[in-house]
């Protein structure tokens, strides 16, 4: 890819395009987080439905592999895990195969909660994007990944970087 866009000002409007709508799309994707987190539980902040997804598909994992995915240090996802623990959404057991390791899985009742916020957030994205094309429908989400990749290819070398 051409990074120089060589003065082009279509060029250059289109990225500006693209970077306003993702913005506005992380800023709503946030605010959309806290209400997942508090349809969970009304206790919950913003990233917690996002780590109990995170959780519910790996079946049990362990609390740095959650640091990673995140991009967050060890407090901030101990202190995470510690507000999921104290409501009863998440167990956490130390590894059989490496004591000083914490895995961390979601209780029948995080599961649960997790199951029906989801299924409501499902319900909305049927109700949002059921009157597309099911080929626009299918290249949007051939686009969104390829983003999505791009977009955690830039974090791995920032944190490799740092």
């Amino acid at each position: 890819m051409n990074e120089d866009l060589g003065g082009d000002p279509a060029a250059e409007a289109v990225f500006r395009a693209v970077e306003r709508e993702v913005a506005l799309m992380f800023r709503r994707g946030r605010a959309r987080a806290a209400e997942m987190s508090r349809m969970v539980h009304p206790r919950l902040e913003g990233v917690a439905y996002s780590v109990l997804g995170h959780i519910y598909e790996a079946g049990q994992v362990r609390m740095t592999d959650v640091g990673a995915h995140f991009g967050v240090g060890k407090a901030t996802v101990s202190r995470q895990i510690k507000t999921l623990e104290e409501l009863g959404l998440v167990a956490r057991e130390s590894d059989p195969l490496d004591g000083r390791v914490s895995l961390v899985s979601l209780t029948e009742d995080g599961a649960r909660r997790y199951r029906r916020a989801h299924d409501a957030r499902l319900k909305a994205f049927r109700e949002m994007l059921g009157g597309w094309d099911p080929s626009d429908l299918a290249q949007f989400a051939v686009l969104l990944a390829r983003f999505n990749e791009q977009v955690a290819e830039i974090a791995e070398k920032t944190i490799l970087e740092d």
